[in-house]
């Protein structure tokens, strides 16, 4: 998949104007207010109404939420109703669902229960069974780990990189983790104030970083970090 350019504006001012490709897993990376939350939403096509979008796409598949294109939020709560059990909460066949709970490694009887009854980690897996049970081309990933710990968070990742080599789907994993993104992602767009500072192969930019910008991020998110590396 290749997005050659994408414009955000607000009264004709830029926030966002970045141009990626995404070849198997890209991780966009930058501090908070860099612009990656709003490149999620303008992908969903979920921009608020004072903003307008300029999207330039060459891609093997057009992109529509819901069918080639699923999203992963940051809390799952928002993606669950609370109040309804887990197996309501899915549009495809039961039979269907439990072979993805087995694939994201949930038991089958959780599908009785209701959100609130789950940890946050299965909450996760819920939430990417969701997503792939769309069969998606590309899943967008905002940050679906930060609310786990450090154990967990590499779990998820590992899932993910194992669930990406089965079914064979791009991912576009937005962050502000360099060391999240170094598990998951082989490409990494390093993006601050809606502008691309470097764009390369992840181990490239890890073991030598061009902007000072990136340098930064690296340090803050390595120098106590309990995650592997």
């Amino acid at each position: 998949m290749n997005i050659t350019k994408l414009r955000i504006t607000i009264d004709k001012k830029n926030l966002v104007d970045i141009a990626f490709n995404i070849s198997s897993s890209l991780a966009l990376v930058g501090q908070s207010g860099s612009g990656k939350s709003l490149t999620i939403k303008a992908l969903l096509h979920m921009l608020p109404d004072n903003m307008e979008m300029e999207l330039q796409y060459k891609g093997d598949f057009e992109l529509v939420a819901g069918k080639t294109l699923a999203f992963v939020p940051q809390n799952p709560f928002t993606a669950l109703s609370p109040l309804t059990k887990i197996k309501k909460q899915f549009f495809v066949p039961e039979q269907k669902v439990q072979n993805l709970f087995a694939q994201v490694g949930l038991e089958r009887e959780l599908l009785e229960r209701f959100p609130p009854e789950l940890s946050g980690g299965q909450l996760q897996r819920v939430v990417i069974a969701m997503a792939l049970s769309h069969e998606p081309e590309l899943i967008l990933l905002d940050e679906p780990t930060t609310a786990l710990d450090p154990k967990n968070r590499v779990v998820i990742l590992d899932l993910l990189k194992s669930l990406q080599a089965e079914f064979g789907f791009k991912i576009l994993f937005v962050t502000h983790d360099m060391n999240s993104a170094k598990i998951l992602c082989e490409d990494i767009c390093v993006i601050k104030n809606g502008k691309v500072v470097e764009s390369a192969k992840m181990q490239d930019v890890l073991q030598n970083p061009q902007s000072e910008y990136t340098k930064v991020l690296i340090d803050a998110n390595f120098a106590n970090s309990s995650f592997r590396v």
